[in-house]
């Protein structure tokens, strides 16, 4: 298969998950590039049903490498979370089978203390946020201030970024 993206139109439920996952079948590398884990997508291959908020669809699918790029933003609780979920269900991930970005912004608790704070003292604009820090993680990316995946392996960046 060539290289093809699937990129959505607008902000919320579009159907983006459904397409991915259709055309991960066909698929070798199956790839997240932006995005956090506050919409979800529901797969059922063979029968089994499986709900994905992190991973990419391609995870249920043996023979896949599935990548998460540096445009999420990773909360890494929920991450591990949702993979032992998925290899509860027989689902087996490995370092070969699920890459995430090295640059990959995560999303720390503070991130949805501050979502759910800002969301809570607006009481004439509200903007229906999940609670779950997306916006913040992506303010800090943007600002160039985010913890990363790899800074988790350097004491001094680490400390110096949180």
């Amino acid at each position: 298969m060539a290289n093809v993206v699937v990129v959505g139109a607008q902000w919320g439920d579009e159907g983006k998950g459904k397409i991915v996952d259709w055309l991960s079948e066909r698929a070798d590398i199956i790839c997240r590039f932006q995005g956090g884990h506050n919409a979800g997508h529901t797969l059922v291959i063979d029968g089994a049903v499986f709900k994905l908020n992190a991973l990419p669809s391609g995870v249920v699918r043996g023979g896949k490498l599935s990548v998460i790029g540096n445009g999420v933003v990773l909360d890494p609780w929920h991450l591990v979370q949702e993979i032992a979920t998925i290899r509860e269900q027989g689902v087996e991930i490995t370092p070969e089978t699920l890459m995430i970005a090295e640059n990959t912004p995560l999303i720390l608790p503070i991130h949805g203390e501050l979502d759910r704070a800002r969301e809570s003292a607006n009481t004439v604009a509200k903007i229906g946020t999940t609670g779950r820090g997306i916006g913040p993680a992506y303010e800090d990316k943007v600002g160039r201030r985010s913890v990363r995946v790899a800074d988790l392996a350097d004491d001094a960046t680490l400390e110096a970024r949180v």
